[in-house]
Order: structure tokens, then C-alpha cells, then sequence
């Protein structure tokens, strides 16, 4: 009872328009006020020292600078345009730019929200400008952006990481392929939508000399060796996470600088915004590691452990409910807060299911991203959207629903065949 309590306080909360942060907050202190009192609020000093004392989460402002100092140089124009000379003659043209370049600069953005923001800003002016239909580019961009958080390395995965206790190298490699497919997917798509109909996407005849790719080809490269750099310090056992975060870092301003595009300015903004995301991003963990001592503290976990088994519960139903639960809470929640507050409850049921915490890890971040695009009210809906103020949000919602279907037929696909994601992991760190 008291927990139906506190998760009802909660989603009242948020309903109501409070702050995920607060609302969050105020439902744990009332859930541990209900079990024990004042007396139970003696703990949170403990808790609260368990929840910043951590290496790990140490790599989110890292990678949150790292993506900021190449967002505030404008080098995500540079990798739009890089791309766009080698995807012109396929069929749907530079709408596969979108997906493509949302795919590398998720891999240093670590977050959805600044990969859709950064690509948008460039390409719905100029693919508008061309002729391309709105609501298709709309829906390319929200369904790249949401690559952000699953092409590694990804802010949502470190959190999922710290409620969880997994190895978040394993993670990173196990977010890369899946990935990788999915960007294939919404890419197969467009070619085939613009082979069906030609009047979506303008012929682009241009004719470009060698000299033009090989130029083209040095504003991706660098970015491409940064990649390289992060991701493979990690891969190796080179570095940590957290280490690699550092890495990226310089290597942002050694490119920033390389493209002459560096300032005292553009570091103060970059790190200015990189203090905000962080204390926001941190915040949430340190109030949900409250919530999560209250839920662990109520054994609510347990009790939905037998009622699982009780209810003699395959794996795939227990799943498809989390499904239908993400792309709900995704119209009033961001992904942080979803993973914050479902997965310490449903942890233990997924031991007790013997799901691999590095399969599912994969599994609930790409949840997020279906959340995230859940018409009306997807959060990368509206990031999009306010990206031009020629295209609606209702554009945006109908451009991405194809791309939403694929989301939902790739998450069935992870459950046929996890090895989609389990495959390199399992090669690179062993069982």
C-alpha cells in the first residue's frame, strides 16, 4: 500500500507539471516517512554521500563537455556537410545525411536531445530549402537524435550502469551494434519510401569533382579518429570510461582548434552549459538513488518478484509490459528519470528471469528512445520542432511514426535474437 502511495504521489507530481527532479523527491521522502517516519530520513546523508561518491558518474560531465565544445564551435555543420557529398546519389538523398550524421555525433554527444538539436540547426533549413518534404526530414532528425543515447558512449548508460552495477564498457560495446542496425533500418526505409515516391526527395544532379570528396572527407575524419580514440581506449582496456571521457575532451579542443574555430568564448559557454547539464543529469541520479534506498528498503522488489512468478510471467510478456510502460511515461518523463525510477524496482525481477543485464541495458535505453518519440508529447518531438520555426510539431509527429514501427520491430527483433547485442561484448571482454 505504501508504495501504490508513493508511485501515485508521484505520477500526480509530474501530471501536474512539478519538475521530475522534485516530484521525484517529494515522492521518496513521502515513502520513506510512510514506512518509518522521521527515523527514516536518518539515512539520507548515507545515501546521499553513495550516490556522488562514484568514478563512474564522474564521465558524464566529461563526455557532456566533450560534445558541448564541438556543438558551441559549430562543428556539427562541418560533419553535416562532410557527409552530405557521399549520400546525394542514393535514393533518398541527404535525408540519409540526417541519420548518418546523427550516428557520428551521437558518438561523442552521448545524449539525444544535443544530437537532435545539433542536426537539426543544419539540416531542416537547407534540405527545406532544396525542396525536400518537411515532414520526412522532421522524422529522419527525431529518429536520429534518438541514436544519441544508445551509440556509445551514451550519458544514459552510465546511469543505467550506476543503478545496476554493470560494467559500462560492456555496455558501450554492447550498444554499438544494435546501433549501427537500427540508423540501417531508418536508412533502408528512406530508400525505399523515396523509391515509392520519387516527389518526396529532389534529384540532385550537381556534378563534383574528386577534390570535392576528398574535402568533404577531411571534416568527417577527424571526427571519425576521435571516435576511434575514445571508443577504442575503452574497447582495449586502455582507459575507463571515465578516463576516455578526459580523452575525448581534449581531443575536442585539439579539433575545435584545428578548425580555427576555438575561442575563450566558446570554452566559457561550453563549459558554463556543461555545469547546467551535469547538475541537472546528477541531480536526478542523487534524488533516485533516494527513491531506489526507499523501494529497496519496502521490499517492493521482492513482492513484485512473486507476484511475477505467481503469475507464472514469461520474459517476452514481462518485456512487452515495460514496452507499453517506456512509450507511455515517455510523453510526460525524460529517459533519466524513467530509468531512474523503473529499473531498481524491476531489477530484481529481471535476476529472477535470468536476463543478462548487459542485454537488457540495450533493451530499456532503446525503450527510452521509443519514449522519447511517443507522439504527442516525445521530448525529441519538440527539440526538433523548435529547431525552425517553419516546421510544426504536428510535421514532426507524422514524419516520425514509420520510424517508430521500426523502433518497436527492432526491439522484438533484440528479444528473438540477443546476441544482436550480446555478440561483441561477449567477443571483446569475454563471458
Amino acid at each position: 500500500m505504501d508504495a501504490i502511495i508513493a508511485f501515485s504521489v508521484l505520477l500526480l507530481l509530474i501530471l501536474g507539471g512539478l519538475w521530475v527532479h522534485f516530484a521525484v523527491g517529494a515522492a521518496a521522502l513521502g515513502y520513506l516517512w510512510l514506512m518509518k517516519g522521521f527515523a527514516g530520513w536518518n539515512a539520507l546523508g548515507m545515501v546521499s554521500w553513495g550516490a556522488s561518491n562514484s568514478f563512474t558518474l564522474a564521465a558524464i560531465p566529461l563526455f557532456i563537455l566533450m560534445a558541448e565544445i564541438l556543438l558551441g564551435s559549430g562543428l556539427s555543420g562541418r560533419l553535416y556537410n562532410g557527409i552530405a557529398p557521399f549520400m546525394r546519389r542514393l535514393p533518398g538523398g541527404l535525408l540519409h545525411t540526417n541519420i548518418i550524421g546523427s550516428g557520428i555525433f551521437a558518438a561523442v554527444a552521448g545524449g539525444s536531445a544535443p544530437t537532435a538539436a545539433a542536426m537539426s540547426t543544419v539540416a531542416l533549413p537547407a534540405l527545406s530549402a532544396r525542396g525536400y518534404q518537411k515532414r520526412i526530414i522532421a522524422g529522419s532528425l527525431a529518429a536520429g537524435g534518438t541514436l544519441g543515447i544508445l551509440i556509445p558512449p551514451s550519458i544514459t548508460m552510465i546511469i543505467y550502469a550506476t543503478f545496476t552495477e554493470t560494467s559500462i564498457a560492456k555496455l558501450f560495446a554492447a550498444g554499438l551494434v544494435p546501433g549501427i542496425l537500427l540508423a540501417g533500418c531508418y536508412s533502408l526505409f528512406i530508400a525505399a519510401r523515396s523509391l515509392l515516391n520519387p516527389s518526396l526527395v529532389p534529384r540532385d544532379t550537381t556534378q563534383l569533382r574528386l577534390s570535392d570528396y576528398l574535402k568533404a572527407a577531411l571534416d568527417v575524419v577527424p571526427f571519425m579518429i576521435l571516435i576511434s580514440f575514445v571508443l577504442g581506449s575503452i574497447y582495449s582496456g586502455i582507459a575507463t570510461p571515465t578516463e576516455a571521457g578526459a580523452v575525448g575532451v581534449v581531443g575536442a579542443v585539439v579539433i575545435a582548434a584545428a578548425y580555427r574555430r576555438l575561442s575563450l568564448s566558446i570554452l566559457r559557454k561550453a563549459i558554463s552549459r556543461t555545469l547546467v547539464m551535469s547538475g541537472n543529469v546528477l541531480f536526478i541520479v542523487f534524488i533516485s538513488m533516494i527513491f531506489a534506498y526507499a523501494t529497496a528498503l519496502s521490499g517492493v522488489g521482492e513482492d513484485l518478484v512473486s507476484w511475477v512468478s505467481e503469475a507464472d510471467m514469461s520474459p517476452f510478456v514481462f518485456l512487452m509490459i515495460l514496452l507499453v510502460t517506456f512509450a507511455i511515461l515517455g510523453c510526460f518523463m525524460e529517459g533519466l528519470g524513467m530509468i531512474a525510477i523503473i529499473v531498481p524496482v524491476i531489477f530484481p525481477v529481471l535476476m529472477a528471469m535470468n536476463i543478462d543485464p548487459v542485454w537488457f541495458g540495450v533493451f530499456v535505453v532503446i525503450l527510452v528512445e521509443l519514449g522519447q518519440l511517443t507522439p504527442p508529447l516525445g521530448i525529441i518531438l519538440f527539440v526538433v520542432a523548435s529547431s525552425d520555426p517553419t516546421v510544426k510539431v504536428e510535421d514532426v509527429v507524422m514524419g516520425v511514426l514509420p520510424f517508430f514501427l521500426i523502433i518497436l520491430a527492432f526491439l522484438v527483433l533484440l528479444i528473438w535474437f540477443p546476441d544482436i547485442a550480446l555478440w561483441l561484448p561477449t567477443t571483446t571482454f569475454g563471458g
